[in-house]
């Protein structure tokens, strides 16, 4: 059977359609090498949508302000805690924004940083130093950070990173082709580790 996945549609004026190329890149990267069997498009929700209990992976990118207001909270909460994963990769200045959101969904919960040996990691594909890393803007390490309900990671934040960038077409970015396997290649992992958790 087909499953679907899924990009977040925010508030607050941040561009959350950034890099339209590259989630129907990850798809097809994704069934090529894995042999998974997702829906060429991604299909867009709200945090306060209640079909967002639908899709078992939603992603969520961009380079700006978000706002999530009391609905989408709880909405937003109530999937994460019953199953649901959000994968947030911040395009580039999306992090002083996000972090008072994370707030108000898990108050008591704070970011970690997931190890390198973490399966997240070697899902399919092994990286063994942990997250790549796909364009420079601030010479940070990568990062993945992550929210976990008891021992189930619920939220993936990745930053300094990039990993949309290097899905998104080759005439994009014109970035090597190496880097852009690379970030395929982690972003399979991150597929296949949720559907598989």
């Amino acid at each position: 059977m087909a499953q679907e996945i899924a990009l977040l549609k925010y508030n607050g004026g941040g561009d959350w359609y950034a890099n339209p190329t590259s989630l129907p890149n990850l798809i097809t990267f994704t069934n090529n090498n894995l042999g998974t069997k997702l829906v060429a498009e991604p299909v867009t929700v709200t945090p306060g949508d209640s079909d967002i209990f639908k899709y078992p992976f939603v992603h969520m990118t961009g380079h700006g302000n978000v706002i999530f207001n009391e609905k989408e909270v709880e909405n937003l909460r109530n999937y994460l805690l019953s199953g649901g994963f959000l994968h947030i990769d911040d395009n580039y200045g999306m992090q002083q924004y996000l972090m008072k959101e994370l707030k108000k969904l898990f108050p008591d919960k704070t970011l970690e940083e997931l190890p390198e040996n973490h399966p997240i990691f070697n899902a399919a594909f092994e990286f063994p130093n942990g997250l790549p890393k796909i364009h420079v803007h601030d010479n940070k390490p990568p990062q993945a950070l992550g929210i976990f309900d008891k021992n189930r990671l619920m939220i993936l934040f990745t930053v300094e990173s990039d990993l949309g960038d290097g899905w998104e077409s080759p005439a994009v970015h014109n970035d090597p082709e190496e880097i852009r396997l690379k970030a395929l290649q982690m972003g399979a992992n991150i597929i296949k580790y949720v559907f598989e958790n």
